[in-house]
């Protein structure tokens, strides 16, 4: 870590902050400002503990790059392409050999006795959580939180290790939860404890390389370890050592570690709200409780951490990053005809993906929507167009939106969401839709007003993106009664394939605000229906009791944006930036975390 700090800094990359900096909402409110504002990785030295903390390090595609021991990210698809290549091809026993024995040298590598990581070893009481500059990011957030957490745990039926980002609250000095969904490996593994009636050791890893951290990330397949993507990344096998607790090997370079148990005979504990990566809180929930047994660290440790909320965000590159990387691998053993994945910023990951196929035949842009919806993380994905030309190119995206046949040309399913998707209609599981635009149609004719007359319980309109995208964004109370045909029909609004109904609060947004905004809020077996040969989407918040409960968008209050303002100058970080939460702040419905 300290060497990937000095990295940053020799390539402009790093702004250090030495004025005091509370990591109870300050920093997070300053992190937000410097991510969407295009900034720099910060270093803030002051923390009001031993540690500084390292925010934003993975905030460009430059610093991702170099997190990752690259020149660029668009490098390693290549080398996985040749590597899957020499190991197939019919000829070249030796050849072979000799990169098998080149990749060895990518497997982690146990080694006796200490790691750089346990120079400082406390125990017991003296093992507290309070040490640490653990981040409180948003004021609804239900306590601090450690955000960069590489969990490690060990399948006790297979000895298998799993490295994952669950994010962590702390309750108190020596217990703090861990939130990992019902997909994910942790849980897993926690059920096969909870199943032989033992208490499950778990060790959770901050900092060391950043490879480390991006590998926790990554969708690995089940069972395969991520310290073996992690070792490709370094170009060498990462060291590991025993926790001092348990039986849970760790990187011998990290920063901090926490080592712990979770007894899966307890109860499960209340964790939550935070405010998350969809740019909305993500609400209370049980999840298992871990308790800590040793705190161990560096001596010149630095603590890592991210924030989270309205795209886009440092994860947004996180994810970037995972595009290109496991293009590869989807080419190779799942999909042939893909050419290329984008996840756009607004889309979080799961809601929106644009995937480019090598389209040869009738219903392929199904069969792979299909296919890719049962990949590993990708089956969370909702929303999923399909073309045959540049994923990345908007021009082609809107000509093929505003001209695709709403009758032919959509496949609706139902499947796996996210957990955190709070549109779903049952959570974790809900309606997708595919588009498939690799079929050329006739260009369509769109007669659209300048403006449109209120009425049908729409408050306002936007039509500026009719003639370019066939889309008409029609604002209301979440609420109104909404005819959305008749508003269309009244005002002479004609050739439009897609009418989208969303907050009155929401009509300030740009139209990337307005793509995440909507993509969040809708739930497509309950808000997407097709009407008079086009689709009517209502992407309004549900707080009229179609959901129990409706969360908020994420933002800075007000006292933290008017301490950050008054304080800027203090840090040192160039001109002031108007806090993003300004934008956000019309479209909170409640006092709280959710409605």
């Amino acid at each position: 870590m300290r060497r990937f700090i000095k990295n940053l800094e020799q390539a402009g990359e790093l702004a250090r902050v030495t004025a005091s900096v509370d990591p109870v909402l300050e920093m997070g409110e300053i992190a937000d400002r410097i991510v969407k504002g295009g900034g720099r990785a910060i270093l803030f030295e002051n923390s009001g503990t031993r540690f500084p903390v390292l925010m934003n390090m993975f905030g460009s595609e430059r610093r991702i790059a170099m997190a990752l021991h690259r020149e660029s990210i668009d490098e390693i698809p290549g080398q996985i392409e040749t590597l899957f290549k020499k190991l197939t091809s019919p000829n070249g026993l030796g050849g072979k050999i000799a990169l098998l024995g080149r990749a060895a040298r990518w497997l982690p590598r146990r080694r006796r006795g200490r790691g750089k990581c346990q120079e400082i070893i406390l125990k017991g009481d003296e093992a507290r959580l309070g040490l640490l500059p653990a981040l409180k990011c948003w004021p609804h957030d239900g306590g601090r939180f450690i955000t960069l957490p590489l969990v490690a745990t060990v399948d006790p039926d297979s000895g298998a290790p799993n490295l994952g980002m669950y994010r962590m609250q702390i309750f108190d000095e020596h217990t703090a939860g861990l939130h990992w969904h019902r997909h994910k490996t942790g849980e897993r593994h926690y059920e096969a404890y909870r199943r032989r009636g033992e208490r499950m050791p778990v060790s959770v890893c901050l900092g060391g390389d950043p490879a480390y951290t991006y590998a926790a990330t990554a969708p690995m397949p089940d069972g395969m370890d991520e310290m073996l993507l992690a070792g490709f990344l370094c170009g060498r096998g990462v060291r590991l050592v025993r926790s001092v607790t348990s039986n849970i090997y760790v990187p011998a370079d990290c920063d901090i570690v926490i080592e712990g148990y979770v007894d899966p005979s307890e109860a499960k504990v209340t964790e939550g709200p935070f405010g998350d990566h969809t740019g909305f809180y993500s609400l209370e929930g049980p999840y298992p409780a871990m308790h800590v047994t040793a705190i161990t660290c560096r001596r010149d440790a630095v603590y890592p951490a991210t924030i989270v909320g309205v795209p886009p965000q440092e994860d947004f590159f996180i994810g970037r990053a995972t595009e290109r990387i496991f293009l590869a691998p989807i080419r190779l053993a799942l999909q042939p005809e893909v050419r290329d994945v984008w996840m756009p910023a607004a889309g979080v990951a799961h809601n929106l993906v644009v995937t480019a196929i090598d389209a040869t035949w009738p219903g392929q842009a199904f069969k792979t929507a299909g296919a890719l919806w049962g990949a590993g993380q990708m089956m969370f994905n909702k929303l999923m167009i399909v073309c045959a030309g540049d994923a990345r190119d908007i021009g082609a995206l809107a000509r093929g939106v505003r001209d695709f046949l709403p009758e032919e040309d959509l496949l609706f399913s139902r499947g796996a969401l996210d957990v955190l998707d709070h549109a779903a209609s049952c959570t974790g599981e809900g309606g997708k839709m595919a588009l498939d635009l690799t079929v050329s149609r006739p260009t369509r004719e769109v007669v659209a007003p300048l403006h449109a007359s209120p009425c049908c319980g729409v408050t306002s309109s936007d039509l500026s993106l009719a003639a370019s995208w066939g889309i008409a964004l029609l604002f209301a109370a979440p609420d109104a009664q909404v005819d959305a045909e008749g508003f269309a029909i009244r005002n002479g609004i004609e050739g439009v394939n897609l009418l989208v109904v969303t907050d009155a609060a929401a009509a300030s947004l740009s139209h990337e605000e307005l793509l995440w905004f909507c993509a969040a809020n809708c739930e497509v077996g309950r808000d997407v229906r097709l009407a008079g040969g086009r689709l009517v989407v209502d992407a309004r918040s549900k707080i009229s009791g179609e959901v129990a409960r409706w969360p908020n968008v994420a933002t800075s209050s007000p006292e933290t944006i008017a301490l950050v303002d008054r304080r800027w100058a203090e840090y040192g970080l160039g001109g002031e930036i108007a806090s993003p939460s300004l934008r956000y702040i019309p479209l909170l419905n409640s006092d709280g975390a959710s409605v």
